[in-house]
């Protein structure tokens, strides 16, 4: 999971993390009003959140390439390892990814 600020940043590393076979799908979800604290004070953004569908093998490779195409100084990068998920969309992630 991580957030940008931007439509288009957030297009570009979906589409390049999707390409790249690193994730299998990558949701992009509009109007996340996050309220953070950054430098000693108390902020707050209208962010795009993205799920990253992918699986731990990845998650390195991720990493760089969303520190290449992220504009945030320090981007959120969180990952959840999957408690149970649908066999045959978890075969398909599988099958998406490299």
């Amino acid at each position: 999971m991580t957030t940008v600020s931007k439509r288009k940043e957030a297009l570009k590393i979906a589409r390049v993390l999707v390409r790249e076979r690193l994730a299998a799908c990558v949701n992009i979800v509009p109007a996340a009003d996050s309220v953070f604290r950054w430098q000693g004070r108390i902020d707050r953004a209208r962010e795009l959140l993205l799920i990253v569908k992918t699986d731990a093998p990845h998650l390195k490779r991720i990493e760089e390439t969303i520190r290449t195409h992220h504009s945030y100084q320090v981007p959120e990068m969180i990952a959840w390892p999957i408690a149970w998920g649908h066999q045959p969309y978890l075969d398909w992630l599988s099958s998406a990814v490299r």
